[in-house]
């Protein structure tokens, strides 16, 4: 067995499925999972890993320019997500730091819960289930909580990647969906297979009656979805957020809604996370949300921890591997 992986020590920040700890492990690397219910501070993270060569983090630990540099004796960095928006990239490029994630692993489990917030949103369903608690289950009314259909709308996607794509493919299989969407790039296999179209943002808003966030957080997408582009969307359109909550302002998205701007809203995500159980979204009749659980199935976080584990296996076995960041 190699001399370096029997004596290499990696620190887990979370308690991840087996799968990933029974690889390492297998491997012959010494793994210590931090097991608690409450999340790891920074500076007890910082003061931890001292002793460690490999960390496996979590999207919650704030990997900034001071964590990195009290960190640069670290082999590598592999993320417990698909996302990296709590890594200070930069930083880790000019030390020297490989940094790498778990792509693709959640764009199934993803894609279900965009699918599923919008459709609940769309049929007010989470409102009206409350309503039979408390006890608000009155006779029929034909004019009374009327939803909307879905059929034959105009999706459009914010960021098509992988969990767009999957997203795309229910929107178009259940309700023969129009597809648009706003990248950088255009998406060949998108406007092939689903007769996609390349829009600008502004056409985005202005043509989409579901609009469904799956770009990544940075400099450009924060706020992006704002009070000047909620009032440039349809007053019947639904806005759908499983990326990140930060990608919306949600004080704006709060107005946008109750001012008609938009009719309704679907968040995996919010801003903050935890949301406070007073916030208005959550008496909001057209709005569904959940508590960021896009990538909670069985098989998203089995596959997640056994590609966090195996970056660093095959960084210890070849020098590199396949799902480096930076």
């Amino acid at each position: 067995m190699n001399r370096a992986i029997q004596d290499t020590k990696v620190f887990i920040s979370l308690n991840i499925p087996d799968k990933g700890i029974d690889l390492l492990r297998a491997k012959g690397f010494q793994v210590t999972v931090w097991e608690r219910d409450d999340h790891i501070s920074q500076q007890e993270l910082i003061d931890t890993v001292q002793n460690y060569q490999a960390l496996i983090c979590s999207s919650k630990d704030k990997l900034n320019a001071s964590f990195l540099q009290s960190c640069a004796h670290l082999d590598i960095i592999s993320q417990f997500a698909a996302g990296y928006d709590n890594i200070d990239l930069k930083e880790a490029v000019r030390l020297g730091l490989p940094i790498g994630n778990t792509p693709d692993a959640v764009s199934n489990a993803t894609a279900d819960i965009a699918f599923g917030l919008m459709l609940a949103a769309s049929r007010k369903m989470f409102y009206m289930h409350k309503s039979i608690a408390k006890g608000e289950w009155g006779d029929f009314r034909p004019r009374a909580h009327l939803g909307q259909e879905l059929k034959n709308k105009t999706l459009g996607i914010f960021g098509l990647g992988k969990i767009g794509m999957e997203m795309v493919q229910r929107c178009r299989g259940a309700y023969n969906m129009d597809v648009i969407y706003c990248n950088r790039n255009h998406n060949p296999e998108a406007e092939t297979q689903f007769n996609a179209r390349k829009v600008s943002f502004e056409e985005l808003l202005a043509q989409s009656d579901v609009l469904s966030v799956h770009s990544t957080l940075n400099a450009e997408t924060r706020g992006i979805f704002n009070a000047a582009a909620f009032r440039k969307m349809k007053p019947t359109a639904i806005f759908i957020n499983t990326s990140r909550g930060p990608v919306h302002n949600e004080k704006d998205l709060i107005a946008a809604l109750q001012s008609g701007d938009i009719w309704g809203a679907g968040l995996d995500v919010t801003d903050p996370e935890p949301m406070l159980p007073d916030n208005p979204l959550l008496d909001m009749e057209n709005v569904a949300i959940l508590p960021h659980i896009g990538s909670a199935t069985i098989t998203a976080r089995d596959e997640m921890a056994r590609l966090a584990a195996q970056n660093v296996v095959e960084f210890y076995e070849t020098g590199v591997f396949t799902n480096r960041v930076c």
